[in-house]
């Protein structure tokens, strides 16, 4: 009898292993598949393998990218969230609406632009700790809620833009450019920003006892709560972190175009959906790989590069490869916990 405490949180944090070589497949599939698309890519069109290009591509991947990395811990855990394009949405438009407010209150542009940045991650917390909450408290399947959400955050927007753009004041938006516009040793600052997320997702995911209770979760949610895990705390913090997630991707993308309307951020959470699983992760939960999803979400920017540089299809069916992705993908996961 002493012993069965110890046998149950063994089971809730410990995820059932899989065949070796099925772990192989799934911890080198996304990379080996991610080098052939590159050498294709490069016999397709000699442009693809430019410095220039490859920038070009990781700086667009960062902002999914960096959602997914969030994303990756709400699906672990046996979430989802269809909702984070139209939150990055209402969070941009919200952003613009409180810079541009507080011109004639605060004299430093800087001060405003840091004050709208940090704005951009609270509301994201907010946003992901509302979700949190529904689902925990309220016991509503995340599905139904970020179905909901999704719509409000999005009407949302387009009430405060009556239905058109909102623009952020010029000045206001030489000083931001740089954020997205600037770079550091060569390298574009969203790549940096996306690397830390990246890293900093990896080490929470895989060396601290957070990261063995979202897998715990999302393997055997009764069996964690046998073990005494804080299921309904560690269920709301993980919608937290992609709301965080969201907000950093937001306030990096807000200086690229200055402005943000209702198509902002649209099919974001496909992508970021899409990264994740196409990265490994399963969709069932139980285990989550970050570094699988970072080389997924940089996977599916090459496809949208390649389809761009050699028109073998319209560009308007990006979407609809993404989706063949997630359902080829989800087919291969048939029954893997």
């Amino acid at each position: 009898m002493p012993q069965a405490p110890t046998s149950v949180a063994a089971q809730a944090t410990t995820p059932a292993r899989e065949p070796s070589w099925r772990r192989h497949v799934l911890d080198l599939g996304p990379l080996l598949g991610l080098v052939l698309l590159c050498i294709a890519g490069t016999l397709l069109n000699g442009d693809f393998a430019t410095w220039d290009n490859a920038m070009n591509v990781l700086t667009r991947t960062a902002f999914i990218g960096i959602i997914a990395v969030g994303m990756c811990f709400v699906i672990t855990a046996g979430g989802i969230d269809l909702s984070v394009g139209s939150m990055a949405a209402l969070i941009a438009g919200s952003m613009i609406l409180l810079m541009n407010g507080l011109i004639p209150h605060v004299a430093s542009p800087i001060a405003i632009v840091g004050l709208g940045m940090l704005a951009a991650v609270a509301l994201g917390s907010v946003f992901g700790w509302a979700h949190g909450i529904l689902i925990t408290k309220g016991r509503i399947e995340p599905f139904i809620v970020t179905l909901g959400t999704l719509g409000i955050f999005r009407a949302f927007l387009t009430y405060f833009a009556n239905g058109g753009a909102l623009t952020l004041d010029g000045k206001l938006s030489e000083v931001y450019s740089p954020v997205y516009y600037g770079s550091w040793l060569g390298i574009p600052l969203p790549i940096w920003v996306f690397a830390a997320v990246a890293v900093a997702g990896i080490a929470v995911l895989n060396r601290t006892r957070y990261g063995r209770y979202v897998q715990a979760i999302g393997s055997n949610e009764q069996v964690a709560r046998y073990a005494a895990v804080a299921v309904d705390r560690v269920k709301i913090l993980t919608y937290v972190l992609l709301g965080v997630c969201v907000g950093i991707a937001t306030l990096l993308y807000v200086p690229r175009l200055g402005s943000a309307s209702p198509t902002t951020g649209l099919l974001w959470e496909l992508e970021a959906i899409a990264a994740v699983i196409v990265g490994g992760t399963a969709l069932k939960g139980g285990e989550g790989r970050v570094v699988g999803t970072v080389v997924g979400a940089v996977l599916l920017s090459v496809i949208s590069n390649i389809l761009n540089l050699t028109n073998i299809i319209s560009v308007y069916l990006n979407a609809a490869v993404q989706g063949i992705v997630i359902i080829a993908v989800a087919f291969l996961q048939r029954g893997r916990r």
